[in-house]
């Protein structure tokens, strides 16, 4: 496999902040700076967003990367992931060959901030790619079980992330280790060498973590 062919079959990162964007501490801003093959999807009018522009612009955004794709979504960017594929329905496992659905808030039950509330109701249909949910037992914008919930109708794989709060840049976590840990197995599923073998886009980092549908 040449050098083109194997950079065009290798997926993209694609982080999708959540209300205000993801600023310099935020594990999604360290990750683009980590790794090259990890860029943000611009959504536009982050403290303000409006669900259909949203959608549009990550459609847009996957459509344009001209090769397989990694989601790496955070609070309210889940649920724009979750709209787009309730919306275009694309191929199983293509564009689109994973999602990581980091600390989606609450929507459909007095979501903590009104700004929330022209995403609701929250999709419920599975997802047509392979995905992990993540949830903090602390999180202010949603219970841990309603979190739990969410994954079931996504048909996702769920990762207790411990109690960590909103899993944001005020969580503390830097590059946060055990994100890049699911990540990496993500990628390593859309992701195959000339020999078959899964690689990933950092080294994978032992950890325990529940992973039930």
């Amino acid at each position: 496999m040449d050098h083109v062919t194997s950079t065009l079959s290798t997926p993209v990162v694609l982080t999708v902040p959540g209300l205000d964007g993801s600023g310099p501490a935020h594990w999604q801003s360290i990750w683009e700076r980590e790794s090259e093959e990890c860029v943000r999807a611009d959504l536009g009018n982050w403290a303000r967003p409006n669900r259909t522009h949203w959608v549009s612009k990550l459609n847009l955004a996957i459509r344009s990367a001209g090769r397989p794709v990694i989601l790496a979504a955070h609070s309210l960017g889940c649920h724009a992931v979750a709209a787009w594929a309730a919306m275009e329905r694309p191929d199983f496992g293509y564009p689109v060959v994973g999602a990581l659905l980091v600390a989606p808030p609450e929507l459909d039950l007095a979501p903590l901030d009104e700004r929330l509330e022209p995403f609701a109701p929250a999709s419920r249909a599975p997802l047509p790619f392979p995905s992990i949910l993540v949830a903090s037992r602390d999180d202010p914008y949603i219970q841990y079980h309603r979190a739990r919930r969410l994954a079931q109708f996504w048909g996702s794989r769920f990762a207790d992330a411990g109690a960590v709060g909103h899993i944001n840049a005020a969580s503390g976590l830097g590059s946060w280790g055990f994100g890049r840990f699911l990540l990496a197995r993500l990628h390593g599923a859309g992701r195959k060498d000339r020999h078959g073998t899964a690689a990933s886009v950092w080294p994978m980092e032992s950890a325990s973590v529940d992973l039930s549908a």
